[in-house]
This record gives structure tokens, C-alpha cells and sequence, in this order.
């Protein structure tokens, strides 16, 4: 009997690792949104937009990873932008919605003081 159960838990356990397999895309799409700030803007003004944008994957399912951060680079080529956000979405039509979505737009309204620079950059990457 104990043969038999330890046969099933292990059927299960693989059926539902090659399920988790199949539902996972082999591609991925990034978002990355780059800010680079006036000088002298208040850097608490920076951290509520930081944590604003930190907060857009909880309204937001379609946003599948979130990381961002700060640039350290010694090679001095960031041309002025200092913030990286790095966001993935599993289809261009996942992107598209979430550029639309009211919290993404309600977020774009908060962006005041404004950045001095942004850059946006998407690309499909293989996982």
C-alpha cells in the first residue's frame, strides 16, 4: 500500500512539474523604462515615484517580473539617467494593455516633478 501511495505522489509531482513547464513561455518580452532626474530634484520626490512604480505589478497582473535599480556603472556612459526599471510581460498584446491600463496611466500623471530624460527600450529574450 505504501509502494502504491509513494508511486502516485510521485505520478503527481511530475504530471504537475511538465504542466508548470508547458504553461511557461519560452520567450519573454523586457520592459525597460530609464529615468534620468534634473539636477537638484528633491530625492524624495524620486522615492514616491520609485515606489509608485514599484507598486504597478500588485494592480497590475499582465506585468509577470518587476526589478529595478540604480546605476553604478564606473564607465560613465549612462548619459545622465540614474533609474532603471525592468519589467517582463509575456506578449507584446500583455505590453500594449498594460501601457493603456488606467493605474499605468494614473502613475504617468504622477511623474512630477517630471524626469529630465527617459529612455524606453522593449525586447524579446529567449529563457
Amino acid at each position: 500500500m505504501k509502494k502504491l501511495l509513494f508511486v502516485l505522489l510521485f505520478l503527481m509531482a511530475t504530471f504537475n512539474t511538465i504542466n508548470a513547464q508547458q504553461d511557461k513561455p519560452k520567450q519573454v518580452l523586457r520592459h525597460v523604462v530609464m529615468f534620468g532626474w534634473k539636477e537638484g530634484t528633491n530625492p524624495a520626490d524620486i522615492s514616491k515615484i520609485v515606489t509608485a512604480f514599484g507598486n504597478l505589478p500588485a494592480k497590475i497582473p499582465l506585468i509577470k517580473s518587476f526589478e529595478w535599480g540604480t546605476n553604478n556603472s564606473p564607465e560613465n556612459l549612462n548619459n545622465g539617467l540614474t533609474h532603471c526599471f525592468f519589467l517582463t510581460f509575456y506578449s507584446e498584446a500583455d505590453r500594449d494593455a498594460y501601457l493603456i491600463h488606467p493605474d499605468h496611466k494614473a502613475f504617468g500623471a504622477l511623474l512630477n516633478p517630471k524626469p529630465d530624460k527617459i529612455t524606453v527600450l522593449d525586447y524579446w529574450t529567449s529563457l
